[in-house]
Formats: structure tokens, sequence, C-alpha cells
């Protein structure tokens, strides 16, 4: 049977450090394993939770929610920061979220674009060495991040979501159903690997 949300807790991750110290989230961390079709997604996720989530907290340059279980493990968890943002016009939106993006991003004529400051969700991921029966589901996890970002919307403003997906159809799917939207695509400058940039608007 699928855990309720009820079942998780959303912690960020300096409160954890508080709790357990930084040797005990650790601990924690080093027993989270990410599992998708793609071999790149997974050492990125695991990696950057593992190496770079504790780092990047402390420097501010982003920060990390766990979602805990009622037996303290980590079910899943993400990345949120602050970032600019440029997502041109023509992009294919209903006119109702067209109105929501001119509320919240400036126009600029000579590109034909909008630019914002947006929430961007960096990291995101949910925690395959828990038993199945066990885990958390993507769609329980995007619900609490959405959350998360609701809240500190109410707190400091803001409208615009994003994030980059690698391009694999499930990943993309996923993301659909959660009401993000694709407004732009790059490729990576080590491995070429192409990202859609999705979008939602609060």
């Amino acid at each position: 049977m699928e855990k309720t949300e009820s079942g998780y807790d959303v912690y960020h991750i300096m409160d954890l450090i508080q709790a357990f110290g930084e040797d005990g989230v650790r601990k924690i961390l080093s027993d989270f394993s990410s599992e998708y079709k793609s071999k790149v997604h997974n050492e990125e996720t695991e990696r950057f939770l593992k190496k770079n989530a504790v780092d990047f907290t402390k420097r501010k340059i982003s920060v990390t929610y766990l979602a805990m279980d009622e037996q303290e493990r980590a079910a899943g968890f993400f990345t949120l920061t602050h970032k600019p943002v440029t997502i041109r016009r023509d992009i294919q939106i209903s006119g109702n979220a067209m109105r929501k993006l001119e509320r919240h991003a400036k126009f600029d004529p000579a590109v034909n674009a909008y630019n914002a400051s947006a929430f961007l969700l960096a990291q995101f991921g949910k925690n395959y060495s828990l038993p199945v029966a066990e885990r958390m589901s993507g769609h329980s996890l995007m619900r609490q991040t959405l959350l998360k970002i609701e809240d500190i919307q109410r707190q400091i403003g803001g409208g615009v979501i994003f994030l980059e997906a690698e391009e694999h159809r499930e990943l993309l799917d996923f993301y659909s159903e959660n009401a993000f939207a694709p407004f732009a695509e790059r490729y990576s400058d080590v491995d070429d690997i192409k990202y859609i940039q999705m979008l939602r608007l609060l």
C-alpha cells in the first residue's frame, strides 16, 4: 500500500544537521539510491545529494529538503534555488498561463521574450533503496515540493517555477502530469546530453 503524504515530514537539511549532526545526515544520505532508465540521471542525482547538497546549502547556493518517513529514512529530496530565466513569447501555453507569466515577468521586445526571476527546481528524486511497498511516490514528493515553494512564495513573491529534465519520455511525462510545460531545450557542454526546460506558473 502506498503511504499517504501524512507519513512524511519535510525538513531543511540544516535542521536535520542540528538534530543528527553532519555525520548523521551524511549517513542518511549515503543510503539514498536514485533509479531511472537513464544512467546519467541516476549518477547526477546521487552525486549531488551525497557530495554537494550539504555544502551548497551552507554556502547558500541552493537549499535541499529531505522528505523523511516515520522511521527517519530519507524517502525523497528536492533542491531549490532562485535563478533568472528567459522565456520566449511564442511558446505553446494556454492563454491563462500566458496571463500569469505576464504578471510575473518583464517582456523584452528586443528578443521577443520574457525575463523572470524564478524558482529553479534544481534536483528532485525519491529513494529506491527502500522496499517497494515503503517508497514515496513521485507525485507525493512533487506535492510536497510545490507546497514548500508556495510557502516561500507567500513570503517573498514570485510565480514562475522551472526545471531542466533529461530527454526521456517517462520523465517528461511525469513533469507534464504535474503541470510543467516545455519552453526551451539545451545541450550539455560536457557530454552533449539534451535537456528540456519546463515551467509551471503558480
